[in-house]
C-alpha cells in the first residue's frame, strides 16, 4: 500500500503544480505589452478584430483562462497563433522527438564520461589524473554552451572537418551538438561521483570487502559505486528534464528543429499557446523525473522507504 499511497500523493501534487504553472504562465504572458498580432504592419482594424475573435482574444481574461484551461485538461493545447495551420500539439509532436534524441545521446555521454572521470579521480586521489579530470570538469561547468559550441565548430568542422556545421538527420550531425550539450552535465556528474566515492571508500563495509581479498575493481564497481551514485541520481532528475526538453541556444546554433527553437520563437513573437505548451511539457518532464529519482533511491538504498 505504501507505494500506491506515495504515487497517489505524487499525482495529486503534480496536478496542483501543473495548475499553478499554467496559471502563472497564462498571466505572465498576457502581462507583457502588446500581443500576438500587435506587430502586424498595416493591418486594418476590422481584420485585426476578426483575427482576435477567431482566437478568442477579444474575450475577457477570465473567459480566455477558463476556455483554454478546460481544453488543456482534455489534452488539447490549442492552435499556434503564429504557425499557421499548426496546433501546439502538432508542433510538440514534431519537435519533442528531435530534442529527446539529442538529449538522450547527450545524457548518455554525460553520464558515461562524468561517472568514469569521477570514479578515476576518487580512486587516484591527489594524482595528475585527479587534477586533470577535475580541471576539465570545472571548465565544462564554467564555460557556457554557446562558447563550447562555437569552439567546437571551429575545431571539428572548419579545422579537422570531422562533422557538418549544422543540420539534422544523420549521426554525424548529432555528435557535436550532443557533446556540447553534455559538457556541463558531465562536469557536475564527475564532481558528484568523486565526492560520493570518497565518502563511500572510507566506510567499514568497503574496508571489509578489501580485507576479504576481493579484487579492487570488484569492490569499486559492485560495492562502492552503488552507494556513491545516490547524489548523481538526485541530480539526474531535473537534469534529464532539462536536457530532454531541448537546448535553446544549441538548437539555434546547429539549426536543429527541436523544441528549443520553437520556444524561442513563441516567446519573442508572443505566441501564447505555444509558449504555455512548452512550459507545461517541461513541467511534466520535471515532475516525472523527480518521481523516478525517489523510486530509484529506494531501489539503490534499502534503508530508504517509499512512503
Amino acid at each position: 500500500m505504501a507505494p500506491l499511497k506515495f504515487l497517489a500523493k505524487r499525482l495529486l501534487f503534480a496536478g496542483l503544480t501543473l495548475w499553478l504553472v499554467y496559471t502563472a504562465t497564462f498571466f505572465m504572458m498576457r502581462a507583457v505589452p502588446g500581443g500576438p498580432f500587435a506587430s502586424e504592419k498595416n493591418l486594418p482594424e476590422a481584420v485585426k478584430r476578426n483575427i482576435e475573435a477567431r482566437y478568442q482574444l477579444d474575450q475577457p481574461w477570465y473567459r480566455q483562462y477558463a476556455t483554454h484551461l478546460s481544453r488543456t485538461v482534455r489534452g488539447d493545447l490549442g492552435p499556434s497563433y503564429k504557425l499557421e495551420d499548426y496546433t501546439v500539439n502538432e508542433v510538440i509532436a514534431q519537435g519533442f522527438p528531435v530534442s529527446a534524441s539529442l538529449g538522450i545521446f547527450a545524457l548518455f555521454c554525460a553520464t558515461t564520461i562524468g561517472m568514469t572521470a569521477g570514479v578515476v579521480s576518487a580512486v587516484a586521489r591527489h594524482t595528475p589524473w585527479d587534477y586533470g579530470f577535475m580541471a576539465l570538469a570545472t571548465i565544462g561547468i564554467a564555460v557556457p554552451n554557446f562558447v563550447l559550441a562555437s569552439l567546437g565548430v571551429i575545431a571539428f568542422v572548419f579545422v579537422l572537418n570531422l562533422f557538418p556545421a549544422a543540420g539534422w538527420g544523420s549521426l554525424r550531425q548529432l555528435i557535436l551538438p550532443a557533446l556540447c550539450l553534455a559538457a556541463p552535465f558531465a562536469g557536475y556528474i564527475a564532481r558528484l561521483t568523486r565526492t560520493g566515492m570518497l565518502e563511500v571508500l572510507g566506510l567499514d563495509y568497503i574496508r571489509t570487502a578489501h580485507a576479504k581479498g576481493l579484487a579492487p575493481r570488484h569492490v569499486i564497481v559492485r560495492h562502492a559505486l552503488r552507494g556513491a551514485i545516490l547524489p548523481v541520481v538526485s541530480y539526474l532528475g531535473p537534469a534529464t528534464a532539462g536536457i530532454l526538453s531541448g537546448s535553446l541556444v544549441l538548437e539555434r546554433i546547429f539549426a536543429i528543429p527541436g523544441m528549443g527553437s520553437h520556444f524561442i520563437e513563441a516567446a519573442t513573437q508572443r505566441d501564447y499557446t505555444l509558449a504555455m505548451g512548452m512550459v507545461l511539457v517541461y513541467s511534466v518532464l520535471l515532475l516525472f523525473m523527480n518521481t523516478l529519482v525517489d523510486i530509484s533511491y529506494a531501489i539503490l538504498d534499502p534503508r530508504v522507504k517509499i512512503g
